[in-house]
C-alpha cells in the first residue's frame, strides 16, 4: 500500500522516481479502505527535504497512510518558501480537534538554547500535552526526542564537548522488543547534534526503557509503557547527502566541524558518502507503522484513548 500526500508535494516526484508507491489524493478518494493517519510536526528549516526524507520511510510498508504536514504557527520558516507553506502546511489549530493513529516530531536546529528560548517552546508544549489525548502513538526525532523527554519525564538535555557527527554503530538491547524486530544485532544510524541525554536520567523514570544504545553515539532509542511515546536521538530517515550538505555548510561558513565519522570513504571529503543505514531505517518506521500503530491503533480513530493499551509484543 502507498503513503497518500498531497498531488503537487514535491516529495512526489522524488519518491515516484526512486519506485516508492505514492498515491495522490485524487487516486486515493475512489478507494474504500481505512488509511492511517500520521502527523508530521515539521520544525526542521529546510522543510521539503524533511518532508521527502520521511515520506520516504514512512511510504514503505503495505499499509496505507494520509500524511498531514503542520509547522508551528508563529515561526516563520527562512529557507521555505511561504507559497510551500500556504499550500502544504496547517497549523496546529486547523487539526487540534481531530485525532490521529500517529504524530512524527523532527528534530530542530535549536539545540544550544535552553528549551524555553525557543520561540515556539509553548505551542510545542501544547502539542505534546494533546497528543497524549489525540494521538495513538507518537515518534520523536533528535531534538524533538530530546523536548519530549524533557517535557513528558523532566529529562534535562546535556551539551557535548564536541558535536556528535557521522554514522554510529549501534547494538540492541532488547531484541524482541516489536520496533526493532528483524534487525541484526548491530546496525549503524547517523547523528548531527551538539546535546544528549544521560541513560541514568532515562533509567530513574519508572516505565522509560533504553531500547538501543552506541558506545560512541549514547543513547539511541527509548519508549515509555505501552509504546505510545518512542523517543529517536537519532537522524535513520536521512538521506545520502544529508551530512555532507551540513559539513560543507558549516565548513563555507567557517565552522570548526570534523569530518563526519565513518561517513566518506577512507573519510576523505572529496569522495561520495556510502549508504550504510537505509535498510535499518525503512525496518524501523514499518515496525513502528505496523507494531506500535496499525496493530493497536482501533478502527474508528475517533474513539484513540490511552490508559487501556498494553504493550505485550
Amino acid at each position: 500500500m502507498p503513503i497518500k500526500i498531497p498531488n503537487q508535494l514535491p516529495a512526489t516526484a522524488t519518491l515516484l522516481s526512486e519506485n516508492i508507491f505514492v498515491m495522490t489524493e485524487t487516486r486515493a478518494v475512489n478507494q474504500d479502505i481505512r488509511p492511517l493517519q500520521i502527523l508530521l510536526l515539521n520544525l526542521m528549516p529546510t522543510k521539503i527535504d524533511t518532508e521527502t526524507q520521511l515520506a520516504r520511510v514512512l511510504g514503505n510498508t503495505p499499509l496505507q497512510i494520509e500524511l498531514e504536514l503542520i509547522a508551528p504557527s508563529g515561526h516563520v520558516s527562512k529557507n521555505t518558501s511561504q507559497e510551500h507553506m500556504l499550500t502544504f502546511y496547517k497549523s496546529f489549530a486547523d487539526v487540534k480537534e481531530r485525532t490521529f493513529d500517529g504524530l512524527v516530531i523532527t528534530g530542530a536546529p535549536v539545540e544550544l538554547m535552553d528549551f524555553e528560548e525557543v520561540d515556539y517552546w509553548e505551542e510545542l508544549c501544547e502539542i505534546m500535552e494533546w497528543s497524549k489525548t489525540h494521538v495513538h502513538s507518537t515518534l520523536h526525532i533528535c531534538w524533538g526526542a530530546q523536548a519530549g523527554l524533557y517535557y513528558h519525564y523532566g529529562i534535562r538535555k546535556h551539551t557535548l564537548s564536541r558535536k556528535l557527527f557521522g554514522v554510529f554503530e549501534h547494538t540492541l538491547e532488547d531484541p524482541n522488543y516489536i520496533l526493532f524486530r528483524g534487525f541484526d544485532d548491530k546496525f549503524l544510524v547517523p547523528h548531527s547534534r551538539n546535546t544528549t541525554v544521560i541513560r541514568e536520567d532515562i533509567e530513574a523514570v519508572p516505565g522509560l526503557k533504553v531500547l538501543a544504545s552506541s558506545p560512541e553515539a549514547g543513547v539511541y532509542a527509548v519508549k515509555n509503557e505501552g509504546s505510545t511515546q518512542v523517543f529517536l536521538m537519532g537522524h535513520a530517515e536521512y538521506d545520502r547527502d544529508t551530512l555532507k550538505r551540513e559539513y560543507l555548510r558549516d565548513v563555507a561558513a567557517g565552522i570548526d566541524i570534523q569530518v563526519p565519522k565513518n561517513y566518506f570513504p577512507d573519510d576523505d571529503p572529496k569522495r561520495d558518502p556510502v549508504v550504510t543505514w537505509r535498510s535499518c531505517a525503512h525496518l524501523l518506521y514499518a515496525n513502528w507503522l505496523n507494531y506500535c500503530v496499525y496493530q493497536t491503533t482501533p478502527y474508528d480513530i475517533s474513539t484513540i484513548k490511552h490508559g487501556a493499551r498494553t504493550d505485550e509484543q
